[in-house]
C-alpha cells in the first residue's frame, strides 16, 4: 500500500532531538519530503531531509520558512525540556514551548495547511483533578500552548490537535540525565546510579510508538481541536523501571534511591489509550520488556563505539 506521506511536505521542528529525528527517519522512508528544523547544532547522523536553521521564537524566522518550505503539515516538537521547577527554566521555557508554539500557529492560520500536531504534556495541570496550577515552567508553558492551540482552532480555523504525549524512551535519547540512559549508562558502566525515592508512578512510551501515533494523528481526518494520549496506558514506578534495567543490563545493582530529592507536585497520569484507538485505530505495541531489551542493546552498542560521548557521573 502506497504511504499516504508520499510527496508530502512535512516541516519538524525539533528534528535533531530525540522523538524528532526518529519522526524525520520514518517520515523519509515513507516518501515525504521532510523539512526540518534546528536551532543550534545540525545532526550529521539524520540523513534525507532538507535542514533549516531557526530561532523559532522569532516570528520573522518562522515565516521565512513558512515561505520556503509552505508545508502541507507541521509537527511541532521543539522544546526546551527540563521539567525542573527551578526559576532559571522561565525564560526558557517560554521562548522555547509557548512563543515558539504561536508563531507556528500563526504560520499554520497564514498558510491555511493542512494540519498542525503540537506536543503537549502529561505534566499539564487537569482542573478537573482539582490541580489549581501548574508543577514547573514547562508543565505552565505547554498548558499555556494547549490554550493557544485551542483559540486558533476556534477562532482562526486553524487544523490543529495536541498529542499528549507520555514519558518517551529508547534508543537515540542523547540527553544523559534522562531517568533511563542515565541508569543504563551508569549499569554498563559499572557506577552506581542515585535516584530519588522511587516511588513515582509513569506511563512509559517506546520512541517507535510514540512516531507511529504522530503519523496516525496526521492522516485521520476530523480531529481537529482535539487533545490525544500517546503513552501505554499502564503505569510503572521509577524504582521498577531501575530493577528491569538491572535486569536487562545484567549488571549489578547498587541503586541510591532516596540519594535526590523528590520533585513537589508531579502529577500521575495514565494516557487514555482507548480513547485515542476509538479516533485513530492507535495503540502501542511495543512491550516494556521489548522496549528497554532494544534500549540498553543500543546504548551497549554506543558505548563500545564511542565510550567517550557517553560518560556519566553520580546525580
Amino acid at each position: 500500500m502506497e504511504s499516504s506521506f508520499r510527496g508530502q511536505r512535512i516541516l519538524i521542528t525539533g528534528a535533531n532531538g530525540f522523538i524528532g529525528s526518529h519522526l524525520c527517519r520514518r517520515l523519509c522512508r515513507e516518501g515525504a519530503e521532510v523539512h526540518a528544523v534546528y536551532r543550534s547544532k545540525r545532526p550529521t547522523d539524520v540523513e534525507g531531509q532538507r535542514w533549516c536553521q531557526a530561532d523559532l521564537a522569532d516570528v520573522a524566522e518562522v515565516r521565512k520558512i513558512g515561505r520556503e518550505t509552505k508545508p502541507e503539515v507541521i509537527f511541532h516538537l521543539a522544546s526546551h525540556v527540563k521539567g525542573a521547577p527551578d526559576i532559571e527554566h522561565v525564560l526558557p521555557t517560554f521562548r522555547s514551548n509557548l512563543q515558539s508554539t504561536i508563531n507556528l500557529l500563526i504560520l499554520a492560520a497564514e498558510l491555511g495547511c493542512r494540519r498542525v500536531i503540537l506536543t503537549g504534556s502529561l505534566a499539564e495541570p487537569e482542573v478537573k483533578n482539582g490541580e489549581a496550577f501548574p508543577s514547573a515552567p514547562y508543565a505552565a508553558a505547554k498548558w499555556a500552548s494547549t490554550g493557544y492551540a485551542r483559540m486558533f482552532h476556534a477562532l482562526y480555523k486553524v487544523p490543529v490537535l495536541i498529542a499528549r504525549v507520555f514519558m518517551v524512551y529508547g534508543p537515540g535519547q542523547k540527553d544523559l540525565t534522562k531517568l533511563v540512559p542515565y541508569v543504563t549508562l551508569s549499569l554498563l558502566q559499572g557506577r552506581t546510579p542515585n535516584i530519588t525515592s522511587g516511588q513515582r508512578l509513569i506511563d512509559w512510551i517506546y520512541v517507535s510508538d510514540v512516531v507511529d501515533g504522530f503519523l496516525a494523528l496526521a492522516q485521520t481526518p476530523q480531529l481537529e481541536g482535539a487533545t490525544l494520549d500517546i503513552g501505554s496506558g499502564s503505569l510503572i514506578s521509577i524504582r521498577d523501571i531501575v530493577l528491569e534495567l538491572a535486569q536487562t543490563a545484567k549488571g549489578d545493582l547498587n541503586a541510591q534511591f532516596g540519594a535526590l530529592p523528590d520533585r513537589p507536585l508531579e502529577p500521575t497520569r495514565v494516557a487514555r489509550v482507548d480513547e485515542t484507538f476509538a479516533r485513530t485505530g492507535w495503540r502501542p505495541r511495543v512491550s516494556l520488556r521489548e522496549g528497554l531489551e532494544n534500549t540498553v542493546s543500543w546504548y551497549r552498542a554506543e558505548l563500545e563505539r564511542s565510550p567517550e560521548s557517553y560518560q556519566v557521573t553520580a546525580g
